[in-house]
């Protein structure tokens, strides 16, 4: 993409807007960068604005962001802005920051979305390429923007990527060599017209643009992307648990076996993967797949994933204390997410639920509740919801914040219970983010 002294503005000014405006700057375009957030949210942000010399309004966008040959977009806004309407109908080109990042990047792409595990697999893909000597970059949603690292990717180098349905809305010529839809179910309908078919509409925009020599690996498990799959030009491989098939991985017998044409190229044991849980098991199936798409040594690709420890956040051991484990899952921002640390347990569990609610319908993990916790902490704004459903079906208190959750949990719990945090709620009520959240709980524990 040539930009050089082309006008772009950058709508929203965090870690993807921020980086975008960085790399428009580097190739010479006339760069803008516009938030509607207050300023002291965005301190950290506008440094970095000032010190790469970049001009900024923050608190509105004013008539200036009109001004421009190109508009890019960050994830967090919604595709239904006022501003990106308004750009839309004065035909301003708008596209997405993971669009205009991709322009720039000689090296090959893997994308991948859904609603749950991208962040897992994003990360294990990127740690399993690289321990088997493939220099690739972790970006997108997870670590750094696309944006921060595309121009330094070389073409023998790949990049794992995390991609959201919101960057996906915007894309033009978004490309990826492999894409992976790993699930779809409800989840942020509010930005889809309530209409579960427009937001699986938008995962399966990651491989609209792909050719014959490209890829897609989807999960034949997930009832809703098989519903509302649409045939695609790329070379199709799928991921299941509970049924053989012909190109991609499987589970038979106790093994993880990798297939093209029937023919059996891979397999390792269900205990070679050192994450818990089946959604990690699919997670790590469709990462087994892309690595050998490119033929990554097989005993390599068995090592990575024994020494893989997951992320931050995410069903993350803490700490055990009298044989009690504390388990972060503070990434569970939703419903379906718990379901999937529930069915990760056999021991009894002390959970903690509760936050901004999105909207929660709990009768999903009902049946899991009731036969496997022994007490629901609820907290945040929705911790009457919480207990008005669950109370008659398990014990649940209300409890004012993590610190006092902690020191009752202590008390209460016995050795080989665990102590979960999964709130299947965003997390803006009472922290920062999620990662806020997890960070406080485990200070919290770490304190005991």
């Amino acid at each position: 993409m040539n930009i050089q002294n082309k006008k772009i503005t950058i709508i929203g000014a965090g870690r993807s807007g921020i980086g975008a405006a960085k790399l428009a700057k580097r190739y010479g375009a006339i760069t803008f960068v516009s938030d509607s957030g207050d300023v002291e949210g965005l301190l950290n942000s506008l440094e970095a604005l000032k010190k790469n010399d970049i001009e900024f309004e923050i608190g509105s966008h004013s008539d200036r962001v009109y001004d421009c040959d190109l508009m890019v977009v960050s994830p967090g806004v919604p595709s239904d802005a006022e501003t990106l309407i308004n750009a839309l109908s004065k035909k301003i080109k708008t596209i997405s920051e993971v669009e205009f990042a991709a322009s720039f990047c000689k090296g090959k792409v893997i994308a991948i979305t859904g609603t749950n595990g991208k962040t897992t697999t994003t990360d294990l893909c990127g740690y399993l390429f690289n321990y088997c000597g493939v220099k690739t970059y972790t970006a997108g949603n997870i670590g750094l923007a696309f944006s921060e690292i595309a121009a330094d990717i070389k073409e023998n180098e790949f990049v794992s990527l995390e991609v959201s349905s919101f960057q996906l809305d915007l894309i033009d010529k978004f490309r990826p060599d492999v894409g992976m839809i790993l699930n779809i179910t409800p989840d942020h309908l509010n930005r889809y017209d309530y209409k579960v078919e427009n937001y699986a509409a938008s995962k399966q925009r990651i491989y609209e643009n792909q050719k014959a020599d490209d890829y897609i690996i989807l999960n034949k498990d997930s009832e809703l992307l098989m519903h509302h799959y649409k045939k695609c030009k790329s070379q199709v491989y799928y991921f299941s648990l509970s049924s053989k098939v012909e190109n991609g991985c499987f589970f038979e017998n106790g093994l993880i076996k990798f297939a093209i044409n029937g023919k059996e190229l891979f397999n390792c044991k269900r205990g070679d993967i050192f994450l818990r849980g089946e959604h990690n098991l699919q997670n790590a199936m469709s990462v087994i797949i892309a690595a050998k798409i490119y033929n990554l040594d097989n005993n390599k690709i068995i090592d990575a994933l024994k020494n893989y420890r997951g992320v931050p956040h995410r069903l993350e051991l803490v700490r055990e204390i009298n044989s009690v484990k504390f388990i972060n899952d503070s990434k569970a921002t939703n419903v379906d997410s718990v379901w999937y640390a529930l069915k990760s347990f056999d021991e009894p569990i002390f959970l903690i639920l509760g936050g901004q609610d999105k909207g929660n319908d709990y009768s999903l993990i009902e049946p899991l509740v009731i036969e496997k916790v022994k007490k629901i902490y609820a907290i945040g704004s929705s911790a009457e919801k919480v207990f008005n459903y669950f109370h008659k079906k398990v014990k649940v208190e209300i409890k004012k914040n993590l610190e006092e959750v902690i020191n009752f949990a202590i008390s209460e719990t016995r050795s080989g219970d665990i102590v979960l945090l999964s709130p299947a709620c965003a997390s803006f009520d009472m922290f920062n983010n999620y990662e806020h959240r997890g960070d406080v709980f485990k200070q919290l524990v770490n304190q005991l």
